[in-house]
């Protein structure tokens, strides 16, 4: 086996998933490679630190006892007026189960209420990683009959493309990107020395509303629904820049 075979398996022989024969061969390759034998280590050094006292919690005795009656109740919970609700059972007995349950729990919460910040988040991303990967644009030009043309057969949708090059925003081309959980139109405008990526896609509602700009490390953001359509603008812009641009594509 060579390193990267055991970097597959090392987690897995640390866990004892492992049948014999693939353990043996990952401790042999451990004995002989420091490289590995050092991540082997760490995993080690993280299991231990898990499991020292100051990261354990122990449930109130009062909230345990509350759940062993849920548990052997004679009616159903659901059939008394007084029953907790689906959720504050599940949260119950996440904290019974001790730290590590309630930081899967503390992760639940997060993912609950943070759905916008997510897109936010994942948009910023798309946008720096199209700089970074030398892969801005899939049909460069300034002509805005090149580019809508070149959407055609790679989308469900057909997506609104304009020049606003004498308002200062210059279509330079697009290409197509993945956000929200769906394959996206991503048309590309300059604004001085700046890149602009406005992600597109159909709205899920046919009322438009009005731009919102939000911020997400140091990148402006502008999100809104306009013509059956969803807009978000990203950039290292101005926002002010940004929500001109906004208004020109949502007349």
């Amino acid at each position: 086996m060579n390193c990267a075979d055991i970097r597959k398996l090392i987690h897995a022989w640390a866990d004892d998933e492992l049948d014999l024969v693939r353990s043996l061969e990952v401790e042999q390759h451990l004995k002989s490679c420091p490289a590995c034998a050092r991540e082997r280590d760490a995993i080690q050094s993280l299991r231990d630190a898990l499991r020292q006292n100051d990261l354990t919690f122990r449930a109130p005795d009062l909230l345990r006892m509350e759940i062993r009656k849920l548990a052997h109740a004679d009616e159903p919970a659901r059939d008394r007026e007084d029953a907790p609700s689906g959720i504050q059972l599940w949260i119950w007995r996440l904290l019974a189960g001790g730290a590590t349950a309630f930081a899967v729990l503390m992760i639940f919460l997060r993912l609950g209420i943070s759905g916008r910040e997510a897109m936010l988040d994942e948009a910023v991303s798309d946008h720096v990683r199209s700089l970074q990967a030398n892969h801005l644009m899939d049909v460069a030009s300034t002509d805005q009959h090149t580019v809508k043309p070149w959407f055609d057969g790679k989308l469900d949708f057909a997506p609104t493309v304009r020049d606003f090059a004498a308002q200062g925003f210059p279509l330079i081309g697009g290409r197509l990107d993945y956000l929200n959980g769906r394959t996206v139109a991503a048309l590309v405008y300059g604004y001085k020395k700046h890149f602009i990526n406005v992600f597109v896609w159909p709205s899920a509602t046919a009322t438009a509303t009005a731009p919102v700009l939000e911020t997400d490390r140091g990148y402006s953001v502008i999100n809104f629904d306009a013509d059956g359509f969803h807009y978000c603008i990203v950039s290292d812009a101005e926002g002010k820049a940004l929500s001109e641009l906004a208004g020109l594509i949502g007349r």
